[in-house]
């Protein structure tokens, strides 16, 4: 709503100045607009109003009113209707505990190295206080596949407000994020300001601030959550996260090789599952793809490597050696490995 833009366009897409509806209008009316229109309107990126086209950076398109109608209209909604639940219950419910008498030494307060937050509006509120304190760094990481649009829309505005007062945020993502266009359009918008790297199966989702406040997931549909503000606790992950990061690959640069002739870099990680002997669906959610892609890999490589069935399947993963690590891309190339004949005796 109000408030979101830059120090020059102090508004947010329910009130556009006047030179950010010339030109969001015009974008409307021929589907985009070159990006040199839009450099006296920040506001309009910031907002998520335009985003660079993806066959052509230097034109803009715009994000269409129905979508910014439904984003504005659902942050109304959740704001009235958090504060008629305010208003319904914080007097009764308070005065009522009050009456119980004094709390013991030991309770939970705001101020606790661990913290339950239950439910996602507590969630967000928490993680909003945190935003709002960040001065120097905001490490996360965000698992799965391709990120929805919606959700990186959504924290494109917090994004912002952190790079605006000089913070750096650096992202761990699954190879899979790679293909996501709403990603790379993101970072794009955000420049030096992120950097994000890749592996091919992260941690649970983590997001940490400043090195001393953690939030991580507290069950499995992520209603629950856990504000860690322990100094060990936020050491240990921040250590996690730093050796990950090291592993990484930069999001500018190639996967790594397989080394094996018509076997793609998914499909060994695949692979590697398979021979540990992990199931369809496991593999999927650690490598943040669907099951239906998980199978057509797996059809992919029963194909290549001639195999009949899930058992041959598996003692040739190993004998073409998809098992061990793929090799770097900063490593010089070797000959590619050659695929056992389907006819041989040795893969019988």
């Amino acid at each position: 709503m109000a408030g979101h833009g830059t120090d020059g366009h102090p508004h947010g897409a329910d009130r556009l100045c006047e030179a950010g509806d010339r030109v969001y209008s015009r974008a409307v009316r021929r589907g985009r607009v070159p990006r040199v229109e839009a450099d006296a309107v920040p506001c309009l990126l910031e907002l998520a109003l335009l985003h660079p086209d993806p066959d052509d950076m230097a034109w803009l398109v715009p994000t269409s009113p129905q979508e910014v109608m439904t984003r504005l209209l659902r942050g109304v909604y959740d704001e009235v209707s958090a504060s008629q639940r305010r208003m319904g219950s914080a007097v009764a419910a308070f005065e009522w505990y009050a009456g119980l008498g004094p709390l013991p030494q030991n309770a939970v307060g705001e101020g606790s190295a661990i913290r339950v937050l239950d439910g996602l509006s507590r969630i967000q509120a928490a993680m909003d206080t945190a935003t709002d304190a960040c001065t120097t760094e905001v490490l996360t990481v965000q698992p799965g596949g391709i990120r929805p649009e919606h959700e990186l829309t959504e924290g494109l505005h917090r994004a912002m407000a952190l790079r605006g007062r000089g913070v750096r945020m650096r992202d761990l993502y699954t190879h899979v994020a790679r293909h996501g266009q709403g990603l790379l359009t993101y970072l794009e918008l955000m420049g030096d300001a992120v950097e994000a790297r890749t592996l091919e199966e992260v941690i649970d989702r983590l997001i940490l601030f400043d090195r001393t406040v953690a939030f991580i997931p507290a069950n499995a549909d992520r209603t629950l959550a856990l504000e860690l503000r322990h100094p060990a606790l936020v050491q240990y992950l921040v250590t996690v996260f730093e050796r990950l990061w090291r592993l990484a690959i930069p999001l500018t640069a190639p996967l790594p090789e397989t080394g094996i002739e018509g076997i793609s870099y998914r499909e060994r990680s695949i692979a590697a599952l398979l021979a540990e002997g992990h199931q369809d669906a496991v593999i999927a959610e650690r490598l943040g793809i669907s099951v239906r892609t998980c199978r057509a890999h797996i059809a992919r490589l029963s194909e290549t490597l001639g195999a009949a069935s899930r058992t041959q399947l598996g003692v040739r993963i190993a004998q073409v050696g998809l098992i061990g690590p793929a090799r770097g891309a900063d490593v010089s190339p070797s000959p590619a490995m050659r695929l056992p004949d389907p006819g041989s005796r040795t893969v019988r």
